[in-house]
């Protein structure tokens, strides 16, 4: 055979697919802006929501499903994570605020999640995200709340105290740390980034840079913008943000984990809340009376219907010295029969009790 020839053939080929998939894909587009004019009709509420996680997740298990190879499952998604953001710009305009200027982990998280296609609001810390979200300046707000290596993100955590917007959809991010500077490492005086970014690579600066003044900064792209403008000055964060300011990368993966990954969830009002999908996370937040063995009797709703928790910790109440509030995650969805009643249960030994959301379990990085 003529290797001239197979390649020809081989291209021809494709051109005739990719002429197939524009017809569908337009085909697709028009069902969308038919399912578009549909929500419109429905009024408010999760009949007219433009992202629907449960429906997200029920799309891209079917195309993983269809697939036969040899096209990888991530990549897969991450075609129709583009396709699918396309289509909520032909239901209507959609708004997603994000913590930290284009270039942050948070940015990059929100991109691979709802797609090149909508619009994006930056906002300089975890709060505004919130607030912009329940102000309706925005349809949903993405913002960290654990990392593997560091633990909670306690503003994230903080801010869910004093809001009545719902964890919607959650994902996974991998996330690299970079050295940025315009000098030389021997001439650093002092590195700017965020402080859960210090702790995920402490171990890497106290071997390679000690005694170097490290300040806390609201983002890593504003750590970037720092080191760009002064000398002797080096910034922690992503790859993005070194190309966004125009800094060399002096170190690569300087995160102490090489597994390092972060969490993040999306929040949106109440009305937008996730369905059932059969792989579920409940997020809950509540108080225990104080007298010994409280907490023992919250968990045991949980453990007799074999519920199992993901996550626990205890924040400060911010009502009374000493007061703490539970935040657990755990598998489940609050419309399952056993977390019904489970929660029904935990209700007469709580003194206070708020489901911060369901929403459809996130299986791998969105980076991977």
């Amino acid at each position: 055979m003529d290797p001239a020839s197979d390649l020809a053939a081989a291209r021809r080929t494709i051109d005739e697919i990719d002429a197939e998939l524009v017809r569908l894909i337009n085909r697709r587009a028009t069902a969308a802006r038919d399912v578009g004019r549909a929500k419109a009709s429905a009024g408010t509420g999760e009949g007219s929501a433009i992202f629907v996680p449960h429906r997200e997740k029920e799309v891209l298990d079917r195309v993983t499903a269809l697939s036969a190879g040899p096209m990888p499952a991530p990549s897969l998604h991450a075609i129709w994570r583009e396709i699918m953001s396309a289509s909520f710009a032909l239901e209507r305009p959609l708004a997603i605020c994000h913590f930290g200027q284009p270039g942050a982990f948070t940015h990059l998280a929100a991109r691979l999640k709802f797609g090149g296609s909508v619009s994006y609001l930056a906002v300089d810390d975890i709060g505004a995200v919130f607030t912009e979200v329940e102000k309706r300046r925005a349809d949903y707000g993405v913002v960290p709340i654990e990392n593997s290596t560091d633990g909670s993100i306690t503003d994230t955590i903080d801010a869910f105290l004093a809001t009545h917007l719902r964890i919607v959809s959650e994902l996974h991010l991998r996330v690299r740390h970079h050295l940025m500077a315009r000098c030389g490492r021997a001439a650093i005086k002092r590195i700017y980034s965020r402080n859960t970014v210090f702790a995920q690579c402490r171990r890497w600066l106290a071997a390679n840079l000690p005694g170097i003044e490290l300040i806390d900064v609201v983002s890593t792209t504003k750590a970037a913008e720092r080191a760009a403008s002064e000398p002797e000055a080096a910034a922690l964060g992503s790859e993005d943000a070194a190309a966004a300011y125009g800094l060399p990368v002096l170190a690569a993966d300087v995160q102490d984990n090489p597994n390092n990954i972060t969490r993040f969830v999306v929040i949106a009002l109440p009305a937008l809340a996730a369905k059932p999908t059969g792989n579920d996370k409940t997020a809950l937040m509540f108080g225990v009376q104080n007298r010994p063995g409280a907490l023992y009797d919250c968990l045991l709703p949980f453990h007799r219907r074999g519920i199992s928790l993901c996550r626990i910790e205890s924040r400060p109440s911010r009502r009374r010295p000493w007061e703490y509030l539970f935040f657990i995650d755990f598998e489940g969805h609050q419309d399952d029969a056993p977390v019904s009643a489970a929660l029904k249960e935990l209700a007469a030994s709580t003194s206070t009790l708020e489901v911060l959301g369901s929403f459809p379990r996130a299986e791998m990085p969105l980076n991977e």
